[in-house]
């Protein structure tokens, strides 16, 4: 039975892959910090669709939890087919913040975990013929909202480097580039999104959906939503002060 590893696995949108996932027939492996989270989803998905979950505690922010991710992602012993590279967080901290711990974990959770787990996957996808990789990157990594976007763009453009290093080789790669999505994602981080509009937000089982759809049709890039398709389509075209001041207005409306 084809077995699927998603980081991030017990909330959100990782949550809502391992659902689409388990409902079409695959076997999970789970990868989150919460043992107790993790074993709630595992009976959850056992009990709902019948399939089997390994479960992974770690942080990906610690180098030898991370290790021990990579190494079962490469493992021959009931070979992962599929990686969604989804754990992540807001950042709600200036850039100019003497503190940077939380832009350290940033980088080591967004950017070089996904860059080692990645690596390993497409090592084991590519010797097999076959395997598909997922990066939950951001429409927010075509603007300039502070760190978080740096961190995004960073993941959109690696998972093109990737899928240039891995074309021909079988394995799909596809840089999911969602806008806003109903999660808990920024009340976690603290960020104030009560004044978006509701056109701007998006369902977390929809955009998963388009995302498999679109891994499956080979597409490199994946932005769930026409509407956002199109904001996507503006943001790439418009001139950089045009972004830098639209990112600015953002970053205005979503203070506390």
């Amino acid at each position: 039975m084809a077995l699927a590893l998603v980081t991030g696995g017990t909330a959100g949108i990782g949550h809502a892959f391992a659902v689409e996932l388990a409902s079409r027939g695959w076997d999970l492996v789970l990868v989150a910090r919460d043992t107790a989270r993790l074993e709630a989803v595992a009976e959850d998905l056992k009990t709902r669709f019948g399939r089997d979950t390994e479960i992974i505690t770690a942080d990906l922010a610690d180098r030898a939890d991370l290790l021990r991710v990579a190494e079962r992602v490469e493992s021959d012993t009931s070979p992962v087919e599929m990686i969604i590279n989804n754990a992540g967080f807001g950042i709600h901290a200036p850039m100019l913040a003497k503190d940077f711990s939380i832009h350290e974990k940033a980088l080591d959770v967004m950017c070089l975990a996904v860059l080692v787990l990645s690596s390993a996957a497409g090592r084991a996808m590519s010797a097999r013929g076959h395997g598909s990789i997922i990066n939950i990157g951001s429409s927010s990594g075509i603007i300039t909202t502070g760190n978080y976007s740096a961190v995004k763009a960073w993941v959109n453009t690696y998972t093109e480097g990737l899928a240039n290093e891995l074309r021909g080789t079988g394995v799909a790669v596809t840089a999911v580039l969602p806008g806003w999505v109903h999660t808990e994602f920024h009340e976690r981080a603290g960020i104030n999104a009560s004044k978006l509009p509701d056109v701007v937000w998006l369902d977390a089982d929809e955009l998963v959906r388009e995302a498999l759809d679109d891994n499956a049709a080979g597409k490199v890039i994946s932005v769930p939503s026409k509407r956002w398709n199109t904001a996507y389509w503006v943001g790439r075209h418009l001139p950089r002060s045009s972004i830098r001041w639209l990112s600015r207005k953002l970053s205005n409306s979503r203070k506390s």
